[in-house]
């Protein structure tokens, strides 16, 4: 799907909402609709011969839910875990992973007209993955396609048949 594609679905469907977070410097968006839950850090049991941005798994309610850590995943300078660490626990496809994130920001309702194609860069994440650039007044997130990610090869997390 192209990135046109990607953009024509999110601006049909009228003002969206995400959740918007912070990964360094950058601000990110995520639609609200795959988020379950907000839940402060905690040091998750490590599994041996994850990738090192899996931090392990926690147990939420009975479920055992992978951690992941986006700063590690998208090369982030710093990793620190602080008291505005927080770990986002998404529902996708029925799968229930965490990710860890910097800090969260707010909900965010983006009309169409404040959503742009995300220019062509190299960067640590697949291209596919960003649906595009949102902006309201000076903010501009990034938004992605948080099911497209965690469903990637790379994770293996999420199969993209489930």
């Amino acid at each position: 799907m192209g990135v046109m594609e990607k953009l024509d679905g999110l601006t049909s469907a009228g003002a969206r909402e995400y959740l918007t977070f912070r990964l360094d410097q950058e601000e990110y968006g995520i639609d609200i609709l795959k988020v379950q839950e907000i839940r402060g850090y905690e040091p998750p049991t490590r599994v041996a011969d994850a990738p090192n941005f899996i931090k392990g798994v926690v147990n939420l309610r009975g479920t055992i839910v992978p951690i992941v850590d986006m700063r590690l995943k998208f090369n982030c300078a710093n990793a620190d875990y602080n008291t505005f660490t927080v770990v986002i626990v998404l529902n996708l496809r029925n799968r229930i992973v965490g990710i860890v994130v910097d800090s969260v920001s707010d909900v965010m309702e983006l009309p169409p007209e404040n959503l742009k194609p995300a220019p062509d860069l190299d960067s640590g994440i697949d291209s596919g993955a960003v649906l595009g650039l949102g902006s309201l007044g000076d903010r501009m997130l990034i938004l992605l396609d948080i099911e497209r990610l965690m469903s990637a090869s790379d994770m293996g997390l999420v199969s993209a048949s489930d």
